[in-house]
């Protein structure tokens, strides 16, 4: 078995160490998308509407865009074993406030469950740019796009099985029973963690935090309130209009100081590599592509062809399976012939996906639009992961960790945008089509349309900006 040496001149083993590190990510990643089928459960529990139950999803990803920007001065201050086991504990206390929440509180238990989900979440964004900076770094650059295909596997299915998990055990049991298994995966891992498979395999150079760039960092939240706002009614957009300038600025203020101080929390200047600026841009378009596939493919299940919701949960499986096989040979791929043609491949399977999907719409088959869904996160295998491998590829190793926090934080930020702006394009071509005269399947259909019609146009951006790419055949070469 393959040993490697850890910062305290240990020995270890990089095979468990790396299934220890991606069984724990991968968990509390399925956390992020696994609670949409709990909806009306918790709606009736707590007493609440359904605009302020999606704040268990919509807050998690606020709070997640925060802690993104602060994994890399983590990585390079703490040891890494207890950071990693902090972060599992932090996840887990979280999710034990959410266990023990009486329903009987109504909506301020709820508020109560929120803490306990904003503790998950700052957990998961510590981690997970933090796993990814620290496969680059025990990996050697040749076999990096094997690791992160493999790696692929945490990103791309914990979005897509988060339903799926969710949707299987709530058939069974009740709504805490989804945390409580949380709970005992990540429990075991941090025994597991604590027995020396997780070892400190991270270089440290001390720095202070720069509180200022924290606090403006907030920034980020606000932009993305006020953009997942934008498909709800009755928004006071004065008051959120404020938000949204405010907000704004102090992310410009953010990007000005880290660009102009010695010690910055995020090191920006990475984006002055041109291959690692096409890497964000390419991960981002991909990850759009696979989270929209999991918010909209379903909702044309259960409004369209009206299955029910455990059926529309089960029919992403197909997909789910297909991107967890393809990630590691997609890596491999990418070591062997290069990232260039390897991404290629995948932004047209993408545009495929979805063309076809367009074609597809107004047949009424689940069938033919699971296989759909299966080309177009199939594709994303061939992207996402490779495209983060590129962009270390391009830095020096002593920025790494920033740069893959600056991806998957830009990633976090322009997947919520992709969502919300697919939310609102079906909302109002289908209101614009109804107000036609259209009758109500007509008008849906149309809807989708003009989302898939999008998709498209985003994606052929995508291959655009692939043929960008500079030769990347063999980094090593």
């Amino acid at each position: 078995m393959e040993k490697s040496i850890d910062q305290n001149g240990q020995p270890y083993s990089r095979f468990w160490f790396i299934c220890t590190l991606l069984i724990g990510t991968f968990t509390m990643s399925i956390s992020q998308s696994s609670l949409s089928t709990a909806y009306p459960t918790l709606m009736q529990s707590f007493g609440i509407s359904a605009d302020t139950v999606q704040w268990l999803t919509t807050g998690f990803m606020l709070v997640m865009c925060v802690s993104m920007p602060i994994s890399p001065w983590m990585l390079s201050n703490l040891n890494f074993k207890t950071m990693f086991i902090a972060a599992l504990a932090l996840f887990d206390v979280g999710s034990l406030m959410i266990v023990f929440t009486p329903a009987s509180w109504g909506a301020n238990g709820f508020w109560f469950m929120m803490v306990g989900r904003a503790m998950e979440a700052f957990a998961v964004g510590v981690l997970f740019p933090s796993y990814q900076s620290v496969l680059l770094e025990i990996t050697p650059k040749d076999n990096r796009g094997t690791t992160m295909g493999i790696a692929g596997l945490v990103m791309g299915s914990a979005l897509a099985c988060g339903p799926i998990v969710s949707g299987i055990i709530l058939k069974f049991f009740d709504w805490k029973s989804l945390f409580i298994f949380f709970m005992i995966i990540i429990t075991v891992i941090i025994l597991l963690a604590g027995t020396g498979l997780i070892r400190d395999v991270m270089p440290r150079h001390s720095t202070s935090l720069d509180w200022l760039s924290v606090f403006l960092s907030i920034g980020l939240i606000g932009i993305m309130y006020v953009v997942n706002l934008a498909a709800k009614k009755n928004v006071n957009w004065t008051v959120n209009g404020v938000i949204l300038v405010v907000s704004v600025l102090a992310i410009i203020w953010f990007c000005h100081r880290q660009l102009n101080i010695d010690e910055p929390l995020l090191e920006l200047r990475v984006l002055k590599t041109f291959n690692y600026d096409l890497a964000v841009l390419l991960t981002s378009i991909s990850y759009i592509a696979l989270i929209v596939t999991t918010i909209i493919f379903p909702l044309y299940y259960q409004g369209v062809l009206h299955v029910s919701p455990f059926v529309s949960g089960m029919a992403l499986v197909p997909g789910a399976v297909f991107l967890s096989i393809l990630n590691p040979l997609t890596g491999k791929l990418a070591d062997k012939i290069g990232f260039k043609p390897t991404m290629l491949v995948g932004m047209v399977m993408i545009i495929c996906g979805w063309v076809v999907g367009w074609l597809m719409l107004d047949r009424l088959s689940i069938v033919a639009m699971i296989l759909c869904a299966m080309v177009i996160e199939g594709g994303n295998a061939f992207v996402m992961m490779p495209a983060v491998t590129l962009g270390a590829n391009s830095l020096p190793n002593e920025l790494v960790s920033h740069g893959t926090a600056v991806i998957t934080t830009v990633r976090q930020v322009l997947g919520s945008a992709g969502v919300a702006v697919a939310t609102i394009v079906l909302t109002v071509g289908t209101a614009r089509a109804i107000g036609t005269g259209s009758q109500q399947l007509q008008a849906s259909l149309h809807g989708y349309h003009m989302v898939f019609a999008m998709m498209v146009v985003i994606e052929v951006i995508g291959l655009v900006l692939a043929l960008l790419l500079r030769n990347t055949k063999k980094q090593a070469a």
